[in-house]
C-alpha cells in the first residue's frame, strides 16, 4: 500500500491503490457463480440439484449462525446441506422417499470445515491476533497491566461455545482519507524514522561529494535541473517554496530508486541502505494505516482451524401422517370399500384401501426376516381374525411342527408402547396362540424388557419404512420390509471404586425354524450405546461404541480423509465400555444397532 498526493490544477488529488480497500461490494447481478452443479467437489447427485455456491451466498445473505432454514422442496438437500456448513439450523421437506434418502446419507457423509466461534477461548484469542493486539494467559501474567490480567482471566471462565455469537470473520481495512488524517501515529512514526532516513540521506550526498557525472532531478521543485555533486560549497538553489538547499546535494524525494550505472560503488551501498530505512518507515506507517483503519468484516470467509475437522450435528428424519379423507353414510359407517376379492391377491391397492390389509398383504409375501437370511418366517396361511388388538392369523413351519401366530400390526404413525403389547399378548394368550408377532414403525424404550407373556413368546419385528408408501411398492416378497432384531446380552460389571462397566456380548437371537433363542457375537452389531444416566423419556448418547467385521478404523479413515489416533480409537471400538460412576436416577440404557439400522434399547437398574 502507498499514499501518493499529486497537484493537478490547484487541485490536490488522491491516489488510492487496489489493496487499500481490495473488495467490491455485491450487488443484485451475480455473475460470477452460477445455479448449476459443474464442480467435482459439488457433484450432481440429484436431476434438479442447485449448486451450493448460490445456496451458500443466499444464506449467508439472510440469515446469521444459530437462525433457523426451512426448504420446503428438499431435492438432493443443498440447503440443510449448507446450512449445516455455516451452523444454521435447518428443515427440509419433501414427499419423495428418493430424496429424502439422498438428503440424509448426504448430510452424514459430509466432511465439513472447522471454524473459530467467537464464544471460545480459542475464537478470543484469534480475534486478538486479527485485531493486532495477541493477549494469552501466559503474557497477561508478565505485564502490569491489571487491566488485561483481569480482561483475560475473566474471559477465559465465560466461554459457552454459544453459535449465535457467530464465528470468528476475516476482515479487511477499509482505508480512507478521513482515517489517514485522522490517525496521529503517522507523526509520530515519522519523527521516529526522519533521524535514521536524514542520516542515511547525507551519508549518500557524501559518497557522491565530488562526483565528476551530475544528475538530472526527475521530480519535485528542482525537476528538470541538474545536480553537480563537484559544485563549490556553499553554492545554493531556491526550491518554489522559497527554502534553500544545497545544488551539490540530493533531497530525500529527489534520491532515485535505481543506482546510475555511473556511480560509485560506495554511493551504491548509501543508497541501498537509504531505500532500506525509508522502506522500513513506510511499513510502519502502513501498519499503522492498517490498524487504525475501520474493518469490514468478511462474512463468507470465517477462520478456520485446519487442525480439526467437523462432520454433521444430530439430526431426525420424520414423516407425518397424510390427510386421509374416508367417506362414511349417516351412522358414521365407512362406505366405499374395495369390492370383494380373495385374500392374499395381489392387486394395485386402492386409495381406500385399509394400511392394515397393505401390512398384511405383504406380509404374507415377504415374511418376517431375522438377523440371518437362514433365518427366515414364512407363512403358509395368513387369514384376518377379529380381535381387538390382534388382525391376523398367521400358520408357519418350525422345523417340522406347525404354529400358530397372532399378528399385531401398529399404527401408522406413531410408536407402539408397552401396554399396547401387554394387552395384545393377553388376548393372543387367551386364543391359544403359539406366539405373537407384532409389526411396527417404531417400539417405545419399555417394550424391549417385555420378551414373554406366560407361554406366548413376543417377537417385535421392525416394518421398513417403504411401506408408508405401500401402493407405490411392488409387492414381490422381496427386501426385508419386515425384520426381527434379537435382544442384547449384556453383563454389567460394578468394580472396586463403586464404578460401573458394560460389556456387550452379543445379540439373542429367535430361530424360527426351532423356536429357540440363540446368543450370537458381536459381529453383527454395527454400534452400540450407553445412557449412563436415563430419564425414562429420552435416551441421551453419553457413550458410543463401534464394532462390525472388517475394518472400521480403515473405513473411517477413508471417510473422514484424516489421520485418526489409533490409540483414541481403540478406546471406541470395543465391546466393554469405559468406567462410569453410578447414575443418580438408577437406571442406565443401553441401544444397540446392527448393520441393517435395526435398533433395540435395553434398560438396566443399577
Amino acid at each position: 500500500m502507498q499514499i501518493g498526493l499529486r497537484l493537478a490544477i490547484k487541485v490536490i488529488g488522491y491516489i488510492r491503490y487496489f489493496n487499500d480497500f481490495p473488495i467490491i461490494q455485491l450487488t443484485n447481478i451475480w455473475t460470477d457463480i452460477g445455479g448449476s452443479v459443474q464442480s467435482r467437489s459439488d457433484p450432481k447427485v440429484y436431476v434438479v440439484q442447485t449448486g451450493t455456491s448460490l445456496i451458500e451466498r443466499c444464506i449467508l445473505m439472510t440469515t446469521d449462525p444459530g437462525d433457523l432454514v426451512l426448504d420446503p422442496t428438499c431435492g438432493s438437500g443443498t440447503t440443510a446441506y449448507v446450512a449445516e456448513q455455516w451452523g444454521r439450523r435447518w428443515i427440509t421437506i419433501d414427499t419423495s422417499r428418493v430424496a429424502l434418502a439422498l438428503a440424509r446419507a448426504r448430510i452424514m457423509g459430509a466432511r465439513y470445515p472447522y471454524y473459530f466461534l467467537a464464544d471460545s477461548e480459542e475464537g478470543y484469542k484469534r480475534e486478538l491476533e486479527l485485531g493486532g493486539r495477541i493477549i494469552t494467559a501466559e503474557s497477561a501474567e508478565k505485564t502490569q497491566s491489571k487491566e488485561i490480567k483481569t480482561s483475560v482471566s475473566s474471559v477465559v471462565k465465560k466461554f459457552f461455545s454459544r453459535i449465535r455469537h457467530g464465528f470468528v470473520y476475516e476482515r479487511v481495512p477499509h482505508i480512507t482519507l478521513k482515517s489517514i488524517a485522522n490517525n496521529t501515529e503517522i507523526d509520530v512514526i515519522w519523527e521516529q524514522y526522519q533521524s535514521e532516513v536524514e542520516s542515511a540521506r547525507k551519508e549518500l550526498n557524501a559518497a557522491l561529494r565530488n562526483h565528476k557525472t551530475s544528475f538530472k532531478v526527475e521530480t519535485g521543485g528542482r525537476q528538470g535541473k541538474a545536480i553537480d555533486f563537484s559544485a563549490p560549497d556553499g553554492k545554493t538553489d531556491t526550491l518554489p517554496s522559497g527554502e534553500k538547499v544545497p545544488v551539490y546535494e540530493l533531497l530525500e524525494w529527489e534520491i532515485p530508486q535505481q543506482v546510475p550505472s555511473d556511480w560509485p560503488k560506495d554511493a551504491a551501498c548509501a543508497l541501498d541502505i537509504f531505500w532500506q530505512t525509508r522502506i522500513k518507515r513506510q511499513k510502519a506507517i502502513d501498519a499503522s494505516i492498517q490498524k487504525k483503519a475501520e474493518f469490514e468484516y468478511l462474512y463468507d470467509k470465517p477462520c478456520e482451524d485446519k487442525r480439526k475437522v467437523r462432520v454433521a450435528g444430530p439430526f431426525t428424519v420424520e414423516s407425518i401422517s397424510p390427510h386421509r379423507v374416508l367417506g362414511v353414510d349417516e351412522n358414521g359407517d365407512v362406505i366405499d370399500r374395495p369390492a370383494d376379492r380373495s385374500w392374499g391377491e395381489v392387486r394395485e391397492v386402492e386409495p381406500n384401501y385399509g394400511f392394515t390389509e397393505i401390512i398384511l398383504e405383504n406380509l404374507k409375501t415377504a415374511g418376517v426376516q431375522s438377523v440371518h437370511k437362514d433365518d427366515k418366517i414364512n407363512f403358509t396361511s395368513l387369514v384376518p381374525w377379529p380381535g381387538s388388538l390382534i388382525c391376523a392369523e398367521g400358520d408357519y413351519m418350525a422345523g417340522e411342527i406347525q404354529r400358530r401366530a397372532a399378528i399385531f400390526i401398529g399404527p401408522e404413525f406413531g410408536t407402539v408402547s408397552r401396554p399396547d403389547l401387554i394387552e395384545a399378548a393377553r388376548e393372543a394368550a387367551d386364543a391359544d396362540f403359539d406366539i405373537l408377532i407384532a409389526c411396527a414403525f417404531n417400539y417405545e424404550a419399555h417394550t424391549t424388557e417385555f420378551e414373554k407373556l406366560g407361554k406366548v413368546k413376543i417377537l417385535k419385528a421392525r416394518m421398513n419404512a417403504d411401506l408408508h408408501m405401500a401402493g407405490d411398492l411392488r409387492n414381490n416378497g422381496k427386501g426385508n420390509l419386515f425384520v426381527i432384531f434379537g435382544e442384547p446380552d449384556i453383563d454389567i460389571e460394578t468394580l472396586q471404586n463403586k464404578q460401573i462397566q458394560v460389556h456387550v456380548k452379543g445379540v439373542d437371537v429367535f430361530h424360527p425354524n426351532t423356536g429357540e433363542i440363540i446368543s450370537n457375537d458381536t459381529d453383527g452389531i454395527a454400534c452400540w450405546f450407553i445412557d449412563t444416566d436415563y430419564n425414562e423419556e429420552n435416551f441421551f448418547v453419553r457413550h458410543a461404541y463401534f464394532l462390525g467385521a472388517g475394518d472400521p478404523y480403515g473405513a473411517l479413515k477413508t471417510s473422514l480423509k484424516v489421520e485418526i489416533n489409533e490409540d483414541a480409537w481403540s478406546t471406541l471400538h470395543s465391546d466393554t465400555s469405559r468406567p462410569f460412576d453410578k447414575p443418580a436416577s438408577g437406571r442406565i440404557a443401553v441401544k444397540v444397532i446392527n448393520h441393517l439400522g435395526d435398533e433395540v434399547m435395553k434398560v438396566f437398574k443399577v
